[in-house]
């Protein structure tokens, strides 16, 4: 097949740093357009890129074959159903949309027009998390008793992006951090039996949610997610306890700190977290307590661009569905509904 043209619908940080890069270097891929309504930082970076001034445009024009939906949240479902009518396959940047109403009418349109869905949660290729994933699938800490992730930071200011801080729909820490750590959950656990979530305002002037508390209950574990925006001394990112011992990991991917250095990704060290950052490992093996430092997994956002190409080229299964999506929009709607209500929602 031949390469794949794609544009993006912004080139803010998520184009510039998520998307850009690894589809300019996949050999695979051609970075084929942009949508900028007024400028051109995109062809500052890629002299060879086409603007396109509204999404109209960009949609017209039949060379291109996939769009990545990089806009903020609430402009998802439109631009993508627009996308999809148009017979193009998407990437839709996490959170998938606003409600699950929304994502399975996209899951069901795009099977209609028969093109992939695809969303983007990248962080499943984080190095930190990869580790606490290897660990788990090894099975060393036995029957998993209990879970925490954190996804913290100290940032007291509101953000200079207006959309990020107006009280509209899918707005807030629980759908920006939120739905990162509930995709990884997800992906080491399955859907839970129920949610109870506590969601709240810290910052000044604040008028979206900056905290929140969210506990996923299953069967036979418990599952806790957590973020504060006043978190000054990071506490690990991960804490996973089992009936054989413990594993603890800090969140030390490297792969956004060297993509805002202007670093490319395909460098021999990409990904590759500093020694100091190993995990610790604390468990019971041969009768005896053995506590060692776990080696960390190399992070690769790459790997999710070698899916897409797959499942366009050679009809592979995605790398991330849109269904995988929608649960995580599906736990993000019973989080507020549990808030709201101050009990545990059943699923």
């Amino acid at each position: 097949m031949k390469s794949i043209n794609t544009a993006l619908c912004s080139f803010g940080m998520s184009g510039h740093l998520f998307h850009g890069p690894f589809i300019d270097l996949h050999p695979n891929f051609n970075l084929y357009g942009v949508l900028e309504r007024t400028k051109n930082l995109a062809q500052e970076k890629y002299p060879n890129i086409k603007t396109f001034r509204s999404l109209e445009n960009l949609l017209q024009d039949n060379a291109i074959d996939l769009v990545v939906v990089n806009t903020p949240n609430i402009t998802h479902y439109n631009y993508t159903k627009k996308i999809i009518e148009a017979g193009k396959h998407v990437v839709v940047e996490k959170p998938f949309t606003v409600t699950t109403t929304e994502a399975q009418e996209l899951i069901d349109l795009a099977k209609k027009h028969n093109v992939k869905l695809s969303v983007y949660h990248n962080r499943r290729w984080d190095s930190d998390f990869k580790t606490v994933k290897k660990i788990i699938d090894e099975g060393v800490l036995g029957d998993i008793v209990e879970a925490e992730f954190h996804y913290d930071r100290f940032d007291p200011e509101l953000s200079y992006k207006t959309h990020k801080e107006t009280p509209t729909e899918g707005v807030g820490s629980l759908y920006d951090l939120g739905s990162h750590l509930i995709d990884q959950a997800l992906q080491l656990f399955g859907m839970p039996n129920s949610v109870f979530a506590s969601l709240d305002s810290f910052r000044k002037d604040s008028k979206v949610g900056d905290y929140f508390d969210v506990k996923l209950y299953y069967t036979s574990h418990y599952v806790t997610l957590k973020s504060s925006y006043f978190v000054r001394e990071p506490l690990p990112a991960y804490s996973i306890h089992g009936t054989k011992g413990s594993f603890i990991k800090s969140k030390a991917d490297i792969q956004e700190t060297e993509l805002q250095k202007e670093i490319k990704p395909n460098t021999n060290n990409w990904g590759i977290e500093p020694e100091s950052e190993k995990g610790i490992l604390h468990v019971l093996k041969n009768g005896d307590f053995n506590k060692v430092f776990v080696n960390t997994e190399q992070g690769d956002y790459m790997v999710y661009y070698n899916g897409i190409y797959n499942a366009i080229a050679n009809n592979k299964p995605l790398p991330v569905t849109a269904q995988q999506g929608t649960d995580v929009i599906k736990i993000i709607e019973v989080a507020i509904q549990s808030n709201q209500e101050k009990r545990i929602i059943e699923l």
